[in-house]
């Protein structure tokens, strides 16, 4: 059984943003190095059933089939952290996580044979009916490769190195396949639900964007909504983090009014900003005279959209609006 000491739904560590590749002693422990998959963190139960949880708490087991049926080769009274990813043509590809989590169970069925999901699997909570989240990583990890060593696909544990050289390479080889960046653990370190303790390092790159729109007043915006022109059409495409003081200043001394009929609503409802906007009500956006600007991107996204926030460098007036 899983200890009584597990809560439910399974809660999970988290991890802050860095911007570079912390050096091997940073954290406790020493570093351990881990590639950061494009997919839904999941944790996976292996009991009398085998059920599949989301972070945010929902049942994924009737989504995913095919996982549940190939979670039963793990160790009974066994819980595991994870993530659920999708492969397409040697790529990641979230936005088929997307559309099997749209169709639901009712459609698990086909979907699970026309877009397979695979486990990736990075950490213990329990095993064996034990409690093992007071461990150290460094020893969680090795039973991990113990329990898991006879475990096939589509579950598998993830790579991991404490040599950051290597690391270094997997955070420029690995992007073809979309894999994000490095989640850095300490050896130490013990699994503590909740807390932020783990590095997440992303790949970023400078895209860009048409502003069409901004979060507060005009002549000093507390965020920039941006578009993408996809088929002619300019489409809302995420927003941006909060602006620094300096930015919202002279941005604000950049952007006018409408001048014409606006492609945006006044008024978007909180999907609108991205799939994983943090926005609960509906949000009234200030239109404003489109206008391209610079910012910077993880390569979390969506053919059309920005998974997450990103960051406003600078506006681009000089450059025409794309068509």
């Amino acid at each position: 059984m899983i200890p009584a000491s597990v809560r439910f739904p399974p809660e999970v560590v988290l991890a802050h943003a860095a911007a570079q590749i912390p050096e091997p002693g940073v954290l406790p422990g020493g570093c351990r190095y881990e590639p950061k998959w494009d997919g839904f963190r999941v944790t996976i139960v292996s009991d009398a059933v085998v059920s599949l949880w989301s972070r945010r708490g929902s049942d994924l087991t009737g989504i995913f089939p095919e996982i549940a049926a190939a979670g039963r080769q793990l160790p009974t009274g066994s819980l595991f952290d994870g993530e659920l990813v999708i492969w397409q043509d040697d790529r990641l590809s979230f936005e088929a996580l997307l559309r099997r989590q749209s169709t639901g169970a009712r459609g698990a069925g086909r979907l699970s044979r026309e877009l397979p999901a695979s486990l990736v699997l990075f950490d213990v909570l329990a095993l064996d009916g034990t409690d093992v989240r007071r461990l150290a990583y460094d020893e969680r990890r090795e039973l991990c490769e113990l329990a898991l060593e006879h475990v096939r696909p589509p579950i598998a544990l993830s790579p991991m190195t404490r040599d950051k050289s290597v690391a270094d390479g997997w955070f420029a080889d690995m992007a073809p396949a979309g894999i994000e960046g490095l989640v850095v653990k300490g050896g130490a370190q013990r699994y503590l639900p909740g807390r932020r303790l783990w590095i997440k390092v992303k790949r970023r790159e400078t895209v860009d964007v048409v502003i069409g729109a901004v979060i507060g007043p005009i002549e000093r915006p507390e965020a920039v909504v941006v578009g993408l022109v996809v088929d002619g059409e300019l489409r809302i495409a995420g927003q941006s983090a909060a602006l620094r003081p300096e930015q919202a200043r002279s941005l604000g001394e950049l952007l006018r009014p409408p001048t014409g009929e606006h492609p945006w609503p006044e008024v978007l409802s909180p999907g609108r900003l991205g799939p994983f906007s943090s926005a609960q009500e509906p949000v009234r956006l200030t239109l404003v005279e489109p206008v391209v600007a610079e910012v910077s991107a993880d390569s979390a996204r969506t053919a059309t959209s920005f998974r997450h926030s990103v960051r406003f460098v600078r506006v681009r007036p000089d450059e025409p609006l794309p068509s």
